[in-house]
């Protein structure tokens, strides 16, 4: 036998998993990191290093080094609980986000309070909010009565349904009509579970919005992360910890002082990893500027037309230059991307070249660039639709999402004919459209007056006031297969008729420009008749 044969392993083939369960967020982000700097296995990293080694490691390879994958390795659970509709819609725009939300189908919002801004000495702006909110809380109540007795009329019980079934349906058709008018004050609640990276990306993010919920929101999170946990297991814990105390012998003592070690003790899920985290200085002055290059730039573009068609597949005609200014401009502007691009291509090199470096400018060491930058996609989506359905078109991660800011100046939605069955204009056959719409245009108009009013952020107040019917734009990049999965996720029977329009919209988009490649779609046809029982 060779010498150089007793360097190959006598056991092979003993490949070795398991789940690993127990330990705090960062250590395991560190025993995993050992994984490239250490031949110990998690077993055996986990064994020797505690809370302070992390610290350690981080502080040195995370925050000295930049190496920011580390972060990747530590994931934390967060409930966020009482948020406004308008602050959740921010706090979930991370393209790696991992979450759910209340239903609007499925959960009465009648119950949920509101978000209330602070006016200062602006009684009377404080004071028309209330009542604003107030008004569209009571026609969504009525909106759901009528809309669910409008259905019990109309659609009959089969008799393979069971009663409780039925009426919970009927009931989910209805909410999906009364959402539209929920206020973006609304509250709600959601759960998140995100790696440190993304977490603190986040909370930076927050903490650099315009609006004071959203900043406050931001040092909650960093709060809750660098603080005690809230433990699952802690009642049952105390409760196993005191049965032990109770015992009256050594050995129940030092069990007893063991479980309280590790059953009660306080976990800081991402302490070091958070720490640093602040207002984002590249991503305030890198708005602030392009906010004043878009007014000076976009103002040829005609306004007060009609709005554009729901879904604009714009093709590529563009060179990767002009789509990278255009997609900043439009990040900050109400115009659509195509009016943009045809602008925006018409400048000079130079000027082009000055847009560009205006979102890259104030860009610091370890900060990724703009959201805008992530250009290339083949397939440009821009979609005009209502709030409400775009929060669910908002759930897609595979694709790059450029949201324009909230306004009333798009116009809003209104449940029609062939909406909720073939033949059913909704609103007008439950006797309530005149009602549905002077309660969307009153909350515009009193959007609009606290906006020019003397509290402080009264703009930012101001958007509260907006019901999920109100539209806006959002650009939507992709590639084919995901195009392809929203397509058929979204057209389909039991679906929110709202995203299954813009769903088939994108699909008939794609078919007039790619007809050899749409035949591949198994869509629903949004114009056809459903079955409104089915789920």
């Amino acid at each position: 036998m060779s010498s150089e044969s007793s360097f190959i392993p006598a056991a092979r083939n003993q490949t070795d998993v398991y789940a690993v369960h127990g330990a705090d967020p960062e250590v395991l982000a560190y025993a995993m990191a050992k994984y490239s700097r250490s031949a110990l296995s998690m077993r055996e990293s986990l064994a020797e290093i505690g809370a302070q080694r992390a610290e350690q490691f981080l502080n040195t390879f995370y925050f000295q080094y930049g190496h920011r994958s580390i972060a990747d390795l530590a994931h934390v659970a967060f409930a966020v609980e009482r948020l406004s509709l308008l602050a959740a819609i921010v706090l979930v725009d991370e393209q790696r986000w991992d979450g759910q939300e209340r239903s609007t189908r499925y959960q009465n919002f009648l119950k949920s309070g509101w978000y209330l801004p602070d006016f200062a000495q602006d009684a009377d702006s404080s004071r028309l909010y209330a009542a604003t909110v107030e008004r569209l809380f009571t026609a969504y109540q009525s909106t759901s009565a009528a809309v669910l007795d409008l259905l019990r009329r109309r659609i009959a019980r089969p008799e393979s349904l069971k009663p409780e079934t039925y009426e919970r349906t009927l009931k989910a058709r209805a909410f999906d009509v009364a959402r539209y008018l929920l206020p973006l004050a609304t509250n709600t609640s959601l759960g998140q579970i995100v790696n440190a990276r993304t977490l603190e990306t986040q909370i930076s993010r927050l903490l650099s919005h315009p609006a004071a919920e959203v900043r406050d929101l931001g040092m909650k999170l960093r709060e809750a992360a660098s603080g005690p946990a809230w433990n699952a297991n802690g009642q049952a814990g105390r409760a196993f910890v005191e049965m032990l105390a109770a015992l009256d012998m050594d050995v129940a003592a030092s069990l007893s002082a063991e479980a309280a070690h590790l059953l009660t003790r306080e976990v800081h899920t991402a302490p070091t990893l958070v720490k640093y985290a602040q207002p984002n200085e590249y991503l305030l002055r890198s708005r602030e500027e392009l906010t004043q290059a878009a007014a000076e730039i976009l103002g040829k573009i005609p306004r007060n037309e009609p709005p554009d068609a729901v879904v604009d597949l714009v093709e590529r005609s563009e060179t990767l230059e002009v789509e990278l200014a255009a997609t900043l401009l439009y990040s900050v502007s109400h115009d659509s991307y195509r009016q943009i691009r045809d602008l925006v291509a018409g400048l000079p090199e130079s000027r082009i070249a000055e847009i560009i470096e205006l979102g890259l400018r104030h860009r610091g060491k370890h900060d990724e660039a703009l959201r805008a930058f992530h250009a290339g996609a083949e397939l440009r989506f821009d979609i005009l639709m209502d709030i409400g359905g775009f929060r669910d078109m908002h759930r897609h991660r595979r694709c790059v999402q450029m949201i324009q800011p909230f306004t009333a100046q798009h116009g809003y939605e209104t449940p029609g004919a062939g909406d909720l069955g073939e033949g059913v204009d909704i609103l007008a056959e439950a006797g309530i459209l005149a009602g549905y719409r002077d309660a969307i245009e009153s909350a515009h108009r009193a959007s609009a007056e606290i906006a020019s009013g003397p509290a402080p952020e009264a703009a930012q107040s101001a958007l509260y006031l907006l019901p999920l019917a109100t539209r806006v734009r959002a650009l939507f990049k992709m590639d084919f297969a995901e195009a392809q999965y929203i397509s058929e996720l979204r057209s389909a029977p039991a679906g929110h008729f709202s995203y299954r329009r813009v769903a088939w919209e994108m699909y008939r988009a794609l078919e007039r420009q790619h007809p050899s490649l749409a035949k591949y779609i198994r869509v629903t046809d949004f114009t056809q008749p459903i079955d409104l029982l089915q789920r």
